[in-house]
């Protein structure tokens, strides 16, 4: 079966061993870069925003701000850990952060059972998006684009367009507000869901095989793997994710609103994107994926803290998607090749004659 360790690009640290301090650091550069990034603009908005930004109020309001969007570059990390895109979570997220809300407010379920309930919705989408990849050979993109405009009308259909409001139960709220050993319970959900994946896609079985399936399917095939399997269970755990951020946005927010879909997709891929360039270069990773998150959240927040205008935000999105699409595959070029040398190595080493018996 092929080795995990050709998937990423990180450096084996008995290749480091001796080497002059300028390889190495040219080595770490691509695992370890987007942690200085990070870093610096720590340090740099600290110093520009000194009243501001180093506040622990600051660092609270963007953990809150980012839980969200944190839990959906984990959704979208699983899907493309299997060599797959899902583009279906912005207005799957809409749809449950509505559903959540509209079933206690007019069918009067408690929303303990709501919360079983929508994730059972989101594994549901979650299978009807690996069916039309997988049984009906839909490329994922045009696939999961075109699941996301069914539920948007879906969703406008069933609220004509309009907020759904109604009486929510304080117990309710409590899922955002609430507190757990003085720190905001909002971060504390997407660390540990990403406990459980990093768990999961790194020491269990199924998440060696995900990323096997993803780095090559034809290969996971010769060596048994069901891939089918794999990809419906990476769909169906995305789906789970979205469904339960949209229960967690709902109590937030406490109105439903047909107007949230595109404002947590594209976040959400550059997290997934940007997170695949560092820590295990060329491979989507889940510590990777959140900081990327992370460095959205510092660069935004840092800027508009300058005074910059409304329109920055989206803007600074879409550029880091661009250059994190561009570095994912710039990685994934390098891997492919690395790949390669291997295979032409190992080739060698085992046709070459040996000389001893001669």
């Amino acid at each position: 079966m092929q080795s995990l360790k050709s998937d990423a690009l990180e450096p084996d640290p008995n290749d480091l061993r001796g080497k002059p301090l300028g390889q190495v650091i040219v080595r770490l550069i691509p695992v370890y870069g987007l942690v200085v990034i990070t870093l610096v603009l720590i340090i740099v908005f600290s110093i520009l925003l000194p009243r501001t930004f180093p506040t622990t109020l600051n660092l609270e309001s963007m953990l809150k701000r980012q839980s969200i969007n944190a839990l959906m570059a984990l959704a979208v990390m699983m899907p493309m850990a299997a060599g797959k895109i899902d583009l279906s979570i912005g207005f799957g997220v809409m749809l449950w952060e509505i559903m959540a809300i509209s079933l206690q407010t007019r069918f009067g379920i408690p929303w303990q059972l709501v919360i079983p309930i929508v994730l059972a919705g989101g594994a549901v989408i979650g299978v009807v998006n690996a069916s039309l990849v997988e049984f009906a050979r839909i490329d994922a993109f045009i696939a999961t684009l075109g699941t996301a405009t069914v539920i948007n009308a879906l969703a406008l259909w069933y609220t004509n367009g309009q907020q759904v409001v109604g009486t929510l139960p304080t117990s309710f709220f409590e899922l955002s507000k609430a507190s757990v050993l003085g720190i905001p319970i909002l971060p504390i959900y997407p660390l540990v869901i990403s406990l459980a994946l990093w768990i999961m896609l790194e020491y269990l079985p199924i998440g060696r095989y995900i990323y096997v399936v993803g780095a090559n399917p034809e290969a996971a095939k010769l060596n048994g793997i069901p891939t089918r399997k794999y990809i419906v269970l990476a769909f169906v755990l995305s789906g789970m994710i979205v469904a339960f951020a949209g229960v967690i946005l709902a109590s937030q927010l406490r109105i439903g609103q047909t107007s949230l879909g595109d404002s947590y997709l594209l976040p959400a891929l550059v997290g997934a994107f940007l997170g695949s360039t560092t820590l295990k270069p060329g491979r989507v990773n889940v510590w990777g994926t959140l900081i990327a998150v992370a460095v959205l959240a510092i660069g935004i927040t840092g800027l508009q803290q300058l005074g910059a205008e409304f329109y920055v935000e989206p803007m600074f999105n879409g550029l880091t998607l661009l250059i994190a699409i561009g570095l994912a595959g710039l990685t994934g070029r390098r891997r492919v090749q690395l790949q390669r040398a291997r295979e032409i190595a190992q080739h060698s080493s085992t046709t070459l004659p040996d000389k001893s018996s001669s």
